[in-house]
């Protein structure tokens, strides 16, 4: 089952959800909308592999704006820093994001109950488009869990995506190798 607005504010209310910076006017009916940050990063590499670090290189959205080009992975992250303490959340891109024909995932829109972090996004379009940092990209979606919850995912040893950061991160696929 998806939260409404009225149970989003509630669980803001308990500390279940955490939203910084928060704006009342991005609560939707069933969700929260979160906006692109300033940071941007592209792989060093052209080809990558699964088993290796792959570096990437950090850069700033200018205040005119960037254009992204088809055939290259951005990772982006959010403005919006989140906590979800007993709730699954979902990224999903908003439809105006979609008709621009910008990809904000390929494939890691769900979170994790415990995840608390800036929300990195793996950007990609259909053809070159300017972004801004601070435009709508995405909305949360969140979900009740049933049951209790045995190892949030702040809690695990083995997370890889737990040091808070404002910056996109890179995969860390090569840590699955060790």
């Amino acid at each position: 089952m998806i939260l409404s607005d009225k149970e989003i504010l509630d669980e803001i209310a308990k500390g279940n959800i955490i939203i910084e910076p928060y704006d009342r006017n991005c609560l939707g009916t069933n969700s929260y909308d979160v906006h692109l940050g300033k940071h941007l990063a592209v792989y060093e590499d052209e080809m990558l592999d699964a088993k290796k670090h792959n570096t990437i290189r950090h850069f700033d959205i200018p205040e005119e704006g960037f254009v992204l080009q088809p055939g290259v992975l951005y990772l982006g992250v959010t403005e919006e820093y989140t906590e979800t303490h007993a709730h699954v959340p979902f990224l999903e891109g908003k439809s105006s994001m979609g008709r621009l024909g910008i990809d904000i995932h390929a494939t890691a829109g769900k979170g994790d109950v415990g995840f608390c972090n800036y929300w990195t996004l793996e950007i990609s379009c259909i053809q070159p488009v300017r972004i801004y940092a601070g435009m709508p990209v995405g909305q949360l979606i969140y979900f009740k869990v049933e049951g209790e919850i045995e190892n949030a995912y702040n809690k695990k040893s083995s997370a890889k995506y737990n040091q808070r950061s404002p910056k996109p991160m890179e995969s860390m696929m090569w840590k699955n190798f060790k």
